[in-house]
C-alpha cells in the first residue's frame, strides 16, 4: 500500500467505510469572509476561516472542521496582539499588505505564537491551523535564511508538543519539511495553474516554468513524506464551469483543489460540490401582517419542503441578490397578487436572473406589467382580451390536481406561450386561445385559477388547480434525488404527542367533578407510555396565578406528570398570549383583555412569558435534574424574530403554529403547512398537525370531533408522506366524556400503526436539521452522493424513479425500505455516502425499527449494530436465512419472516446486536 494511502487511512478513519475511497482524501475550502455560506461550505471536510471574525468550531456541523488561518511570518495591524509583539521582532513593513514582517529566527517568537496566538484559538476549540506567510522571512535582507528556517522548525515542534493532536497545514514551507514533516497534516500552495496579479488586477495563467516547479514540489511532498497536497487557484466566481474543469484537472494530478476569487470571501469550487437545497421565494409582503399568513408561505413552502428544499424569502422591495449561486439556490419562485409598487424593479431583476440561467416558477400573477417587449423576451405573446365563456380545450395531466380550474375572462391575463410548452389552453367564444399555464425555457408559470383557488362561499377552503409538486419539478428542472425527510426515522413513520396546558384547572364532567388535569394524568398519561411533551400555563397553576385556591392540587398533579419517564417538560408560557405580535405592542391600549389572560397588574414581556415561565417550572414542578427546555407557543403561535431570538440565545427549543388540517372535510394539500417558518435567521418548527380545537369547531362541538384527525394522519401519510403522526391536544380534552373517548380512539389507531415513537424535542431537532443537512457530490465521482451534517435527521426519501443503491459501497447507509412514495434510506451516522449501482440482493441490511439506529458497522461476516427505543424493540432486517442474530444475552430468534426480511421483537428498549452470516 502506498505510504500516502496508509497515512490517510490512519488519519481519516471516520471517512472510510465499507465502500471505496474518494478520489481526494478530503475536500477543503478557504473562506475568510465574516459570514460563512454554510450551505456551500458544509460539503467540505475542512474549511479554513479567519478566526477573528468570531467563527466557532462546530459552526458548520459535526462533519466539517474549521481550521484557523494564522499568519506566521507577518502580523497585520488589525491583529489585537500586534502591540504585544516584542519590538525586536518587528523588522519591516510589507507595503503590499501593510503588515509587519517578523524575525522568526528569534526563539521568543515560537513561544509568543504558541501562547498568544495559537493558545487562545485552541481554547476556543480550534484543532487545525493553516499556517500562512511561512516564507515572509525572505523579505528581510538582514536575517540569515538558515536561522529563520531553524526558528520556524522550532515553532512547529513547540506547537506539536504544546498542543497534542494539533493539525497543521502549511502554505508552502517546502524547505521545512525534512525536519518537521511528521508534525504536518497537509501542504498547500497558491497558483498552480491560475493566479491573480494584484499589480495588474487581473486573473492570469501561471507561467509554465513556475507550474512545473510547483508540481515537482507537490510530487516530492506526496512521495517522500506521504502528505496530501492542496492547490489554491484563482478564477472569478462567474467562471463556475471553468473552475469545475480546473478542479477535475487538479484532482487528476492528485492535488486537492480550491478555486475561488483572490479575496477568498466568496464560495469557491473544491473536490466536493454542494447540491442546491434552497429556493429563493419572492412574495408580496402586503398580503398579510406576517410571513406566516402569506400565500407563498402557506401554499408553496410545503411542496418545496417535500421536494427537499428550504425557502428563502425576499420581497421586491428588499435588497435583491445580484447573482444566485446555483450550488446554493435551485431557482426562484414568485407569488404575487398584483398591484406591486416595485413591479418594474422586480421585472428587471427577474429578467437578469433568467438571462444568467436561473430557472423561475411564477404563481398567480407575474407581479409586473407585461408589455409586448417584456412578453417577447419571455417567449410569450400578448393577445386580445378574451370574450366569455372560456373553455379548457387542452390540458396537461398536472392540471386539475384537486379541482378543475374555473378561470374568469375578466381576470385572465391574455397571453400565449409560443416559446414554451402550454400546460393548459383556454378558448374563448371567438375561438381565440390563451395559455394560463406553461413550461418555458426559463421556468414556467401557473396563473390565477390554475394555482390556488378559494372555494366560493366556503371560508378558509382552498384547492389547487394544478399539481404544485409536479409543476415545481418541471419549471425549476429539479432532478429526482434523495430528500431529507423529517416524517420518518429508521424506516417507520414518526409518532409524537404534545399537550398544551390550557384547561389544567377545568373540572371534568365525570362523577366527583375531578380536575381535567387529574383525568389526563390517570386515564391518558399513565395508560399510554409513549413519549409525550406536557406543558402548563404558569398563570393557571401557580399560587400567584388565577386560581390560588387550587394551586396546591394543580402543582401536585403537574409534578406527578413531569416525574413520568415518558413525559418531557414544556412551558405553555406565563399568560398564554393569543396574538404574539400584538401583546407586546405598547401602542395597544387594551392588550390584557384582547391578547392574553387578564392578570391584574401584569405588563407583558417576552422574557416573562418564556424565560420566567420556564424558571417557574424548573424551580417548583420539575424533578431534580430533569431538563426544562421546551416552549410550546400559545395562541396564534406567530412570534416575531426578536422573540424567537430569546429561544436561540437561551438554548431552548420551541414548537407550534402552522395549520395542517387536511381531512375529508378539507381534502387539499393547501391545508398542509410547511415544516416551519423562518423569521430572519431564526427558525420556528410548526406542530406537524393541528390540535383538537380545530376539529371541535373551536371547542364548541362536536366534542368527539378530534377523532377526525385520523383522516388527517391517513391523508398526510399517503400517497405522499407529508407529516408524521402527531397527536396534539389540550388538557381540556380530558374534561368531557366525548372528547376523552375521541382521544382514546386516536391513540389506539396510532399505536396500531408501524411507527417510531419519539419525543417532540427529537422531532424539533430533525426539523432544524432539515434546514442544515448537506448533500454533495465529488466532482470526479457523479455516482456517489455525500450526506453531511445529518446530526439529528437520519432519514432520506428516495424518489420512486431513483436508481438502485449499491449498499456494499455506500458507507454510513444501513439500508432501505419501501414507503408510499418511494423508498426510505436509513443513515447510520451524521455522514454517509450513497452510491448508485447494482448490489447483491442477499447482502445483510437494515429495513426498519421502532427505535433509533445508534450504531451500524458492517464487516465481511456480518454486522454489528445497536438500537435504542422508547418502547419494547421491534425491528426488521434483511439477510439470508442462515445468518444468526445475537445480543450479549444470547441468540435472538426471528418472530416471522417474508423472503429475506426477518422480523424481531425484544422486551427491552435498547440493545447491541451482532448478525453473523456464514461464508
Amino acid at each position: 500500500m502506498p505510504r500516502a494511502l496508509t497515512f490517510l487511512i490512519a488519519l481519516f478513519p471516520c471517512l472510510l467505510g465499507l465502500g471505496e475511497l474518494q478520489a481526494a482524501p478530503f475536500s477543503i475550502a478557504f473562506h475568510y469572509g465574516s459570514t460563512l455560506p454554510a450551505d456551500g461550505l458544509r460539503a467540505h471536510d475542512i474549511v479554513v476561516v479567519e478566526p477573528d471574525h468570531g467563527h466557532q468550531p462546530g459552526a458548520l456541523g459535526p462533519d466539517t472542521d474549521l481550521f484557523a488561518y494564522v499568519s506566521v511570518g507577518e502580523v497585520h495591524p488589525q491583529r489585537a496582539y500586534l502591540a504585544e509583539v516584542p519590538a525586536a521582532l518587528k523588522r519591516k513593513i510589507n507595503t503590499d499588505w501593510g503588515s509587519v514582517v517578523i524575525d522568526v529566527s528569534q526563539p521568543v517568537w515560537a513561544e509568543f505564537m504558541a501562547e498568544r496566538i495559537v493558545g487562545p484559538l485552541w481554547q476556543r476549540g480550534y484543532r487545525g491551523f493553516f499556517l500562512d506567510t511561512l516564507d515572509a522571512y525572505r523579505l528581510l535582507d538582514d536575517v540569515d535564511p538558515a536561522a529563520a528556517q531553524r526558528g520556524l522548525e522550532a515553532l512547529i515542534q513547540t506547537l506539536a508538543k504544546r498542543y497534542p493532536g494539533i493539525r497543521l497545514i502549511f502554505n508552502r514551507g517546502f524547505e521545512l519539511l525534512p525536519a518537521v514533516h511528521s508534525q504536518v497534516f497537509a501542504v498547500a500552495a497558491e497558483s498552480v495553474h491560475r493566479g491573480w496579479s494584484a499589480g495588474q488586477s487581473r486573473y492570469v495563467a501561471v507561467p509554465e516554468a513556475d507550474r512545473r516547479w510547483l508540481l515537482a514540489r507537490f510530487d516530492e511532498v506526496r512521495q517522500r513524506y506521504g502528505l496530501p497536497v492542496i492547490g489554491i487557484d484563482y478564477l472569478p466566481a462567474s467562471a463556475l464551469d471553468e473552475a469545475r474543469t480546473l478542479a477535475r484537472r487538479m484532482l487528476a494530478e492528485e492535488i486537492i483543489p480550491w478555486i475561488a476569487e483572490p479575496s477568498l470571501t466568496t464560495l469557491g469550487t473544491g473536490a466536493n460540490e454542494a447540491l442546491p437545497r434552497r429556493v429563493l421565494v419572492v412574495y408580496d409582503a402586503n398580503e398579510a401582517s406576517a410571513i406566516n399568513y402569506t400565500n407563498a408561505h402557506r401554499y408553496i413552502e410545503m411542496p418545496l419542503n417535500y421536494l427537499g428544499y428550504v425557502a428563502d424569502y425576499v420581497t421586491p422591495d428588499d435588497a435583491l441578490p445580484e447573482r444566485l449561486d446555483p450550488r446554493i439556490h435551485a431557482g426562484i419562485v414568485t407569488w404575487m397578487t398584483g398591484g406591486i409598487k416595485r413591479g418594474e424593479r422586480l421585472h428587471h431583476w427577474l429578467q437578469t436572473q433568467i438571462d444568467a440561467g436561473t430557472k423561475v416558477a411564477i404563481f398567480d400573477d407575474f407581479g409586473f406589467e407585461l408589455g409586448h417587449s417584456a412578453a417577447a423576451r419571455l417567449g410569450l405573446r400578448l393577445a386580445l382580451p378574451p370574450t366569455a365563456p372560456l373553455t379548457l380545450s387542452q390540458s396537461d395531466p398536472l392540471i386539475g390536481f384537486e379541482m378543475p380550474p374555473r378561470p374568469r375572462a375578466g381576470t385572465l391575463l391574455p397571453i400565449t406561450a409560443p416559446g414554451g410548452i402550454p400546460l393548459a389552453t383556454l378558448t374563448d367564444t371567438n375561438g381565440q386561445t390563451y395559455h394560463p399555464a406553461a413550461i418555458m425555457p426559463w421556468g414556467g408559470y401557473l396563473l390565477d385559477a390554475f394555482a390556488v383557488v378559494e372555494l366560493p362561499g366556503v371560508e378558509g377552503q382552498s384547492r389547487w388547480g394544478a399539481d404544485p409538486f409536479a409543476f415545481l419539478q418541471r419549471a425549476l428542472r429539479l432532478p429526482a434525488r434523495p430528500v431529507p425527510d423529517p416524517t420518518t426515522a429508521s424506516g417507520r413513520r414518526l409518532l409524537m404527542v404534545h399537550i398544551d396546558g390550557d384547561g389544567f384547572p377545568s373540572l371534568g364532567e365525570f362523577p366527583g367533578s375531578p380536575l381535567a388535569a387529574q383525568v389526563l394524568l390517570d386515564d391518558v398519561l399513565k395508560r399510554y407510555r409513549i413519549p409525550h411533551a406536557m406543558s402548563v400555563i404558569e398563570a393557571e397553576v401557580s399560587p400567584q396565578g388565577l386560581y390560588p385556591a387550587l394551586a396546591t392540587r394543580l402543582e401536585g398533579i403537574a409534578r406527578q406528570m413531569f416525574a413520568l419517564a415518558h413525559v418531557e417538560i414544556a412551558s405553555h408560557t406565563y399568560s398564554h398570549p393569543f396574538k404574539w405580535r400584538k401583546v407586546f405592542d405598547a401602542r395597544d391600549d387594551d392588550r390584557a383583555a384582547d391578547y392574553h389572560l387578564d392578570i391584574p397588574g401584569y405588563t407583558p414581556s417576552p422574557e416573562r412569558e418564556i424565560l420566567g415561565s420556564i424558571d417557574y417550572i424548573r424551580s417548583r414542578l420539575a424533578p431534580a435534574g430533569k431538563p426544562v427546555r421546551l416552549l410550546l407557543w400559545s395562541g396564534n403561535a406567530a412570534p416575531d424574530a426578536d422573540t424567537l431570538k430569546l429561544i436561540t440565545d437561551h438554548n431552548l427549543l420551541d414548537m407550534n403554529g402552522g395549520n395542517t388540517t387536511m381531512s375529508r372535510r378539507r381534502p387539499t394539500v393547501a391545508a398542509v403547512s410547511p415544516i416551519g417558518v423562518h423569521q430572519g435567521p431564526y427558525f420556528q418548527p410548526y406542530a406537524p398537525v393541528m390540535n383538537e380545537n380545530v376539529y371541535t369547531s373551536d371547542w364548541t362541538g362536536p366534542f368527539y370531533g378530534f377523532r377526525d384527525v385520523i383522516d388527517t394522519f391517513k391523508m398526510t401519510g399517503e400517497p405522499r408522506r407529508l407529516k408524521p403522526i402527531n397527536i396534539y391536544y389540550h388538557t381540556y380534552s380530558a374534561s368531557k366524556v366525548a372528547a376523552l373517548k375521541a382521544l382514546h380512539t386516536v391513540y389506539d389507531w396510532a399505536l396500531a400503526q408501524p411507527t417510531q415513537p419519539v419525543f417532540p424535542s427529537d422531532y424539533i431537532a430533525m426539523a432544524h436539521n432539515f434546514n442544515t443537512l448537506s448533500l454533495a457530490r465529488a466532482l470526479d465521482d457523479p455516482d456517489t452522493l455525500h450526506i453531511r451534517n445529518a446530526d439529528a435527521l437520519h432519514n432520506l426519501r428516495l424518489p420512486p424513479d431513483f436508481a438502485a443503491i449499491d449498499l456494499a459501497n455506500s458507507p454510513g447507509l444501513a439500508g432501505t425500505t419501501s414507503g408510499p412514495d418511494g423508498r426510505f434510506a436509513t443513515l447510520a451516522s451524521s455522514r454517509a455516502s450513497l452510491r448508485t449501482g447494482a448490489t447483491a440482493a442477499d447482502i445483510p441490511s437494515f429495513v426498519s425499527a421502532n427505535g433509533r439506529l445508534t450504531h451500524w458497522q458492517g464487516h465481511p461476516k456480518g454486522i454489528d449494530f445497536a438500537l435504542k427505543a422508547h418502547t419494547p424493540l421491534s425491528f426488521t432486517l434483511s439477510h439470508p436465512s442462515d445468518c444468526r442474530l445475537q445480543t450479549g444475552r444470547g441468540p435472538v430468534v426471528a418472530s416471522g419472516r417474508s423472503g429475506l426480511k426477518h422480523h424481531y421483537h425484544l422486551d427491552g428498549t435498547n440493545a447491541t446486536f451482532t448478525l453473523r452470516c456464514p461464508g
